[in-house]
């Protein structure tokens, strides 16, 4: 089992910046895909950023330029940073972790850009 659980959402003026963390626990040991996904309101979850087999990275259009995914293998942590954010970046961020063929989700954590 893996436990995933994210910080470092919240509130931030159009343009601003915000540091997404996801702290891995438990059985880690061979992760195939781990990444970001976001779902406003009223809206399918969508994937934000990921790095498959280590080494791949993939963004949304929406994203590229702007956000940049990154691990740190020592804490098990999986970050986003988040740079001039706007509001259509509002919603809630899940981080994902793929292993071995079973999924993994963490509970989320809130980003709100006001205008």
């Amino acid at each position: 089992q893996v436990q995933l659980v994210e910080s470092g959402g919240g509130t931030v003026q159009v343009g601003g910046s915000l540091r997404l963390s996801c702290a891995m626990s438990g059985t880690v040991f061979s992760i195939n895909r781990m990444g970001w996904y976001r779902q406003a309101t009223g809206k399918q979850r969508e994937l934000v950023a990921s790095i498959i087999n280590g080494w791949q990275i993939k963004y949304a259009d929406s994203v590229k330029g702007r956000f940049a995914i990154s691990g740190d293998n020592a804490k098990n942590t999986l970050y986003l940073q988040m740079n001039s954010l706007a509001p259509e970046d509002t919603g809630v961020y899940y981080c994902n972790l793929d292993q071995e063929g079973d999924t993994y989700w963490g509970q989320g954590t809130q980003v709100t850009v006001s205008s």
